[in-house]
């Protein structure tokens, strides 16, 4: 053993001897630190510089470069923090080498729980393809509990931002498409891991006060129903916001339904905007779309180098032709400001998408899908302190930062970028567990 500031050498070494394997296959993310914080191996100021590294690889090689000056128990601690997070694996190539004979015994003598068979997985399962997505291992959804706002934050922030003071904060819906008609369909197959990202989205938005609706395997014309119906009610008058999450199959432009019919997004957003959403108007409207934007599969590239209202001159026209001559423009001027001031027909909407236009996005069959995973922990984590527009912003560098592990398989080392798009006119903060007391 070595001073008490050390790890047993054993540990060291295993550490070493695994490092690059590590390093390439590790999911270093907040959960990750999180657990290694609550062991006390970590300080604040080391778990916030691993989590500033801007790539996976380098977060991992610095916290592998720190284990080994934080003590006896950092060892045992960061193969519990790998099992927590269902890296058992790599637990397991560890601590299971041939030079470790002791290391069960070691476990006995250690509080930590002993994995269990059931748990032991000797080496990762073979994917496959499934068309228009594809299935890829990753790590586990992160249930960590929503960071709540501070007081002080709001006040500094609200005025400047979307009014978000109703309780509940307002309507979410969440269609989710996993099986599909095998007649109607026969190329869309089962969306595996599907359930896991409704599941997910209906936690994270009940915590954050959205009373939550999930619908599951809906034709496109069951899914054009459930929309219409969602959009009428009543109770969007007196809630801040509304969110609006799509999972399934789809290309760019619209999602399948299980029938094998196409319902366009296109369509989707019309159904909230100004005119057909009026209960809406001037409220955020955030939606999500977990869904292929073509069947090509991006392959990464190396890196080379490792006031209210503004007064218009009253000039304007519309590219498309003239908007009025002569005595009709004096008689709109003069009835200008008689009238209401006008809405575009659609604004106030946030979408967020998976992939980019003409690519296939990753779903892991057990764990669910890569921006599904990325928006729940960047929610739960920064909601807090950040608006949605950056926080999607984090969500797109995480996305960046992944790579599919199929050794052997097309999909190795494959990769997904997803992007968004705003009319929010706006910041939008959440404020998430603050209602303010009036």
């Amino acid at each position: 053993m070595l001073g008490e500031c050390g790890m047993l050498e054993r540990d060291k070494r295993g550490l070493r001897k695994y490092a690059v394997t590590l390093c390439k296959e590790m999911v270093v993310d907040e959960l990750f630190i999180q657990s290694l914080q609550t062991d006390d191996i970590l300080t604040d100021s080391m778990a916030e510089g691993i989590l500033a590294e801007p790539t996976s690889h380098k977060r991992s090689w610095r916290l592998l470069s720190l284990l080994p000056k934080r003590g006896p128990r950092a060892f045992s601690s960061f193969c519990s923090a790998l099992r927590d997070t269902e890296q058992q694996h790599l637990c397991t190539l560890l601590t299971e080498s041939p030079e470790r004979d002791g290391e069960r015994q070691r476990y006995v003598d250690s509080p930590l729980p002993l994995p269990t068979q059931e748990g032991m997985v000797p080496a990762k399962r073979t994917r496959t393809q499934e068309s228009m997505e594809m299935c890829l291992d990753a790590d586990s959804p992160i249930t960590s509990p929503v960071l709540p706002c501070t007081p002080d934050f709001y006040l500094k922030h609200c005025q400047q931002s979307y009014s978000m003071v109703s309780s509940p904060r307002g309507l979410a819906l969440v269609i989710s498409n996993v099986s599909f008609d095998p007649c109607a369909a026969p190329d869309l197959d089962s969306r595996k891991g599907g359930e896991v990202d409704e599941e997910v989205l209906r936690k994270v938005f009940t915590e954050l006060d959205y009373i939550v609706t999930v619908r599951r395997d809906l034709t496109a014309q069951g899914m054009r129903a459930c929309i219409e119906q969602f959009g009428r009610r009543q109770q969007h008058q007196t809630v801040s916001s509304c969110v609006v999450c799509l999972l399934s199959h789809g290309v760019e432009g619209a999602i399948y339904g299980t029938d094998g019919q196409l319902l366009e997004l296109d369509w989707v957003f019309e159904a909230f905007d100004n005119a057909h959403c009026p209960l809406l108007q001037n409220k955020p409207k955030m939606f999500f779309i977990q869904a292929c934007r073509g069947e090509e599969m991006d392959c990464g590239v190396e890196q080379s180098d490792g006031p209210e209202r503004t007064q218009s001159p009253g000039c304007e026209q519309r590219d498309a032709g003239r908007e009025g001559e002569g005595d009709e423009d004096t008689r709109q001027t003069e009835e200008r400001g008689r009238l209401r001031v006008k809405l575009p027909q659609r604004s106030d909407m946030i979408c967020g998408f998976a992939s980019l236009k003409g690519t296939a996005a990753m779903r892991n069959t057990k764990r669910g899908s890569w921006f599904i995973q990325e928006v729940n922990s960047a929610l739960r984590f920064r909601a807090r302190d950040t608006h949605l527009s950056d926080i999607l912003v984090q969500v797109n560098g995480r996305i960046k930062d992944r790579e599919g592990y199929a050794p052997g398989t097309p999909h190795h080392r494959c990769k997904e970028m997803s992007e968004f798009t705003s009319s929010l006119c706006k910041d939008l903060y959440l404020f998430p567990k603050y209602h303010p007391q009036y």
